[in-house]
């Protein structure tokens, strides 16, 4: 499956989100991961679907809609109507999962579950072959610029491992920490998707950035 890299738009400078957005894709990057935050299911407000359409009008990037809120259930037609491409609900928040998974795939977008890092792959196995992407998350949702947590690691390569053998398409992405100096050891493991926020928005040459991420997910495509 083809690796993207998707920068949280939440790592950028918030008073100008149109001009990091249009910066971002013109340094080539695959898509923009747009977290949503409510307060309650994290400890941060961050923006709600007013801002994701107007950002909406001003690229033709996919947008990959992250909703870490409580009873996503109830905001999933916003989202898509505001130009979401990708919905990702949390397993944790969604008392009814298969149903916003369904529901998600009703309005036309792919339908995603994100675990926290202390959640088991378990929580969505049963429904694996209903939705289009597993989002492992790889630090505690709620503020950009964490630290990677190491532990996630064989949790990684567990879902790999969980998708192949059912035979799925499913898309694997990691989000949280992720940077060049450890890119490269994650992406061995398999992940099809990698958001990145500082380890993006707080380098100086955002192009530059997105290219030295790329030969670390795929470095036998790169001259040495």
């Amino acid at each position: 499956m083809n690796k993207k890299i998707l920068p949280s738009i939440l790592a950028g400078d918030l008073s100008r989100l149109s001009e990091e957005v249009k910066a971002i894709e013109a340094a080539g990057v695959d898509g923009v991961h747009l977290d949503v935050m409510d307060g309650h299911f994290v400890p941060n407000l961050t923006f709600g679907p007013e801002v994701i359409a107007a950002l909406r009008g001003k690229t033709k990037l996919f947008f990959d809609v992250h909703l870490m809120i409580s009873n996503a259930e109830k905001y999933l037609d916003l989202y898509r109507k505001a130009g979401a491409d990708s919905i990702t609900v949390h397993g944790e928040a969604c008392t009814h999962l298969h149903k916003a998974v369904q529901e998600i795939k009703k309005l036309g977008a792919q339908a995603g579950v994100a675990l926290n890092p202390a959640t088991p792959l378990s929580v969505v196995e049963p429904i694996l072959p209903e939705i289009d992407l597993l989002l492992v998350m790889t630090v505690n949702p709620g503020f950009a610029g964490q630290s990677f947590i190491e532990t996630t690691l064989p949790k990684i390569q567990a879902a790999r491992q969980m998708i192949d053998r059912a035979g799925l398409k499913t898309i694997l992405e990691v989000d949280g920490g992720i940077k060049l100096n450890n890119i490269g050891k994650i992406a061995a493991l398999g992940p099809d998707w990698f958001v990145s926020g500082s380890g993006i928005f707080a380098t100086p040459d955002y192009k530059t950035t997105v290219a030295a991420l790329r030969h670390s997910i795929h470095p036998r495509n790169f001259p040495h």
